[in-house]
C-alpha cells in the first residue's frame, strides 16, 4: 500500500523560505514520480511541481519557476519542495502525490495522480 506523508508547512512572512518533505513508502516499482499540489480557499488544486525517481527533468508551474526547487534523498523515499520567496498567494494546502507516470507526462495533470497525502497548510503573511 503507498503511503506519503507530508510535513513542514506553517506559518511565515512573505519573502521567507519553508521546506516541505513527503515521506513516500509502498512503491512496488522503484521508478514513479512525486508531485506536489496546492489548493487555496475556493480555488482548483493545481500542480506545482514534479520529479520522477529514475531520471529527467522536474517540472514547475510558471508561477513558482525560479523561486521553488523539488528534490530528494533516495536513501530516505523522501522528496522536498524547498520554497523561497514565498508570496501571500502561495498561501495554501500543499500535498503531495504519486504515480507511476513519468513527471515528463503527468506533471502538473491532478487525474494523473493514483496516489495522495494528507496536506500540509502554508501560510504567507504579508
Amino acid at each position: 500500500e503507498v503511503q506519503l506523508v507530508e510535513s513542514g508547512g506553517g506559518l511565515v512572512q512573505a519573502g521567507g523560505s519553508l521546506r516541505l518533505s513527503c515521506a513516500a513508502s509502498g512503491f512496488t516499482f522503484d521508478d514513479y514520480t512525486i508531485g506536489w499540489f496546492r489548493q487555496a480557499p475556493g480555488k482548483e488544486r493545481e500542480g506545482v511541481s514534479c520529479f520522477s525517481s529514475s531520471n529527467g527533468s522536474p517540472y514547475y508551474a510558471d508561477s513558482v519557476k525560479g523561486r521553488f526547487t523539488i528534490s530528494s534523498d533516495n536513501a530516505k523515499n523522501t522528496v522536498y519542495l524547498q520554497m523561497n520567496s514565498l508570496k501571500p498567494e502561495d498561501t495554501a494546502v500543499y500535498y503531495c502525490a504519486g504515480t507511476y507516470t513519468p513527471c515528463t507526462v503527468a506533471a502538473g495533470r491532478r487525474r494523473e495522480y493514483d496516489y495522495w497525502g494528507q496536506g500540509t497548510q502554508v501560510t504567507v503573511s504579508s
